[in-house]
């Protein structure tokens, strides 16, 4: 069975946005999400305090507070001590990859919305010795809502037809990154709470009772007489804090697609990823898992034997067998995690590589599941792709959005200086944090007086364990009733 752990029980924001004094944790989720985890740490073998230090300048580190280097250098020797081995990149590694990169590639939200002489670089020049952090340069910017919700954003000029012109800057992916980076676009104003995804993503992973990898917050808010909906798969984040603290790298990000797992072969169960992550999912397995191994698609295949053969040849097997637990370099990085070992939502690597045929190829259990149930809210694809799904989708719904009402609220017409997208209802959850995730929402964003109550469909209804209270708040401006 697994043990939740990620519920956060605080009363405060977390989002950056929150000028509460009286906490002053590091964490997004606030003091008492800190301490739940402290608690949680002084259970394992592991040491707790390495592991919330970690987890502190992890968050400073994706903020540019400190270096990769200077992260790597404070540790290296503690996680030595600690591990037995520190097999985070070096300072070499760092170096020899900053020379090597192109810089049209990797570039963040930021770059992409603004231009080298924007925000970025102003954020750039903040002296990492004084008091004003990231997030308070952004604050007294006024860029919080540039950051987290992106609509309202002036792109080039354009002219003519919106139908046949460019649309200009988007709030999603990067024209000029060469490389695949999968993600989604979530349109919360298609989900109603069936909770098909969450059913959807349990079947597919065969995660035990209590950790799901994908949950459906429904909650009230002054701002709307409606039901909203919030949907929380992991982020996916392309500057990922609960990658930057494993000391074994068992958490990572797969070069050819983005996407961030965990190898289950080399995860010790330090607990630390869960720690630093500022979404809250992860999860722990705790005892031996609801489905056995024997039991779970692909288990025939030996990973040192996978690991030993050709590229070619491995693809081959993985493909011929309908492995659904290794990805396409041998790694155990897709389904359930085994006991001790931590797991998280995948984006369903195997499908991606293509062992469970072609049809399943960009697609993911929990939009299929959507898909089929006829409300379509999630689009799962390659961000980086004009072409791909939720690029596509994002389109489609800017020019839907445009069309309803082409004047702006300033009365500015498009064309003159702003695209459509300046009339869609876009954000993503905490990426004033430099997160950088990779999942977009359209909708409503939770305010600071949103609370959760029951949904349409509860947990209980399709036999599921429970654990989403007070998620909300974190992804909130504002601390929420319940």
């Amino acid at each position: 069975m697994s043990r939740d752990d990620d519920s956060c029980s605080n009363d405060s924001c977390g989002c950056g946005n929150n000028d509460n004094t009286e906490d002053e944790s590091f964490h997004p989720m606030g003091a008492d999400h800190e301490s739940e985890m402290r608690e949680m740490l002084d259970d394992t073998e592991y040491d707790t305090d390495l592991g919330m230090d970690m987890a502190e300048d992890a968050m400073k580190l994706i903020q540019g507070e400190i270096s990769e280097a200077e992260f790597h250098d404070k540790y290296n020797e503690a996680v030595v001590n600690e591990f037995d081995v520190d097999d985070r990149p070096t300072v070499d590694a760092f170096e020899e990859m900053k020379a090597s990169e192109n810089d049209d590639e990797h570039d963040g939200i930021f770059e992409r919305l603004t231009g080298d002489e924007g925000l970025v670089e102003q954020l750039k020049n903040v002296d990492a010795d004084t008091s004003q952090s990231r997030r308070d340069t952004m604050k007294k910017m006024g860029a919080g809502a540039a950051a987290l919700g992106l609509g309202g954003v002036a792109s080039a000029q354009s002219s003519g037809d919106p139908k046949d012109d460019e649309y200009g800057a988007e709030p999603v992916g990067d024209t000029s990154a060469s490389g695949t980076q999968l993600g989604m676009v979530i349109d919360l104003n298609r989900c109603d709470g069936c909770l098909e995804c969450v059913t959807g993503c349990i079947q597919e992973n065969q995660t035990s009772t209590g950790a799901n990898w994908m949950y459906v917050l429904t909650y009230e808010d002054e701002k709307s007489d409606q039901e909203n909906f919030l949907v929380r798969p992991c982020q996916h984040c392309t500057n990922a804090p609960c990658e930057k603290v494993c000391p074994v790298r068992a958490r990572h990000t797969r070069d050819k697609d983005g996407i961030v797992l965990t190898n289950y072969e080399i995860c010790i169960g330090c607990r630390y990823c869960q720690v630093a992550c500022p979404y809250g999912v992860n999860y722990f397995q705790w005892g031996e898992p609801d489905v056995p191994y024997d039991d779970l698609p692909g288990s025939e295949n030996d990973y040192e034997e996978l690991k030993q053969m050709p590229d070619e040849d491995r693809h081959e097997q993985l493909v011929d067998s309908n492995d659904h637990i290794h990805d396409d370099r041998g790694q155990w990085a897709d389904m359930r995690p085994p006991q001790g070992v931590m797991g998280k939502c995948t984006y369903c690597p195997s499908r991606q590589d293509g062992h469970q045929g072609e049809e399943k190829q960009g697609t993911v259990a929990c939009m299929e599941a959507c898909d089929a149930a006829g409300m379509s809210a999630i689009h799962f694809g390659d961000i980086n792709d004009p072409e791909s799904r939720p690029r596509q989708y994002l389109k489609q719904r800017a020019e839907q959005e445009f069309e309803r009402d082409t004047e702006l609220d300033n009365g500015e017409q498009w064309g003159d200086t702003v695209t459509p997208w300046a009339k869609l209802s876009a954000f993503k959850l905490l990426e004033d944090l430099g997160t950088q995730p990779n999942v977009t929402y359209l909708g409503n964003e939770p305010g600071p007086e949103a609370e959760q109550i029951d949904g349409p469909v509860t947990y209980e209804q399709i036999g599921v364990e429970d654990n989403r209270k007070h998620h909300l708040d974190q992804f909130t401006f504002g601390a929420g009733d319940d």
